[in-house]
């Protein structure tokens, strides 16, 4: 049986091209509202949503990210004009869990609006390094929280085909 939550499931992709427009506050709102009512480990809620549409900052956050990893790759925004970094309450050992329930929800939120999402793990090469209190300075981490997760936001310019879904991935322990 197949349902509108199953199938958005199925149909949403990574998306790594976007149009330039920016999203709107409310679609933010909307999209925040619903990483606000995903499930956290005893309802703690040990996280924080750091929105950033200003494109100098994520080319900022790119340029450390390839200098602390030493390779040369493309933008890892995928030229997106919206992101949004979580970061959490390191105090919390399931707080970094639960944003990326969170992160889920986003994408799941934002596909269901018409808007295309990748999720990335990739900005933490500049939290973790030299720069990174800078960083979190910069996105207003409340004090002592860490990246756990960030997500691109944008109309999307383009999309891709299904990825194949391996087989062996399951074990049944009756």
């Amino acid at each position: 049986m197949i349902n509108q939550v199953l199938n958005a499931i199925a149909e949403r992709r990574s998306i790594r091209s976007y149009k330039k427009d920016k999203i709107t506050r409310e679609q933010f709102d909307i999209l925040l509202k619903a990483a606000q009512e995903a499930p956290s480990a005893r309802n703690a809620q040990s996280w924080h949503f750091s929105v950033v549409q200003n494109r100098p900052i994520l080319d900022e956050i790119y340029a450390e990210v390839k200098k602390n990893l030493k390779e040369e790759f493309d933008d890892i925004f995928h030229g997106a004009p919206s992101a949004i970094f979580l970061s959490y309450d390191p105090e919390n050992k399931w707080a970094r869990f639960d944003c990326g329930i969170a992160v889920q929800t986003i994408a799941l939120a934002a596909y269901s609006m018409n808007l295309g999402s990748v999720i990335l793990g990739m900005p933490d090469q500049a939290f973790s390094g030299k720069r990174g209190d800078y960083f979190k300075k910069l996105l207003k981490f409340p004090d002592g929280y860490n990246f756990a997760i960030a997500i691109a936001i944008g109309i999307p310019a383009g999309t891709k085909e299904a990825h194949p879904v391996q087989s062996g991935c399951t074990t049944f322990v009756d």
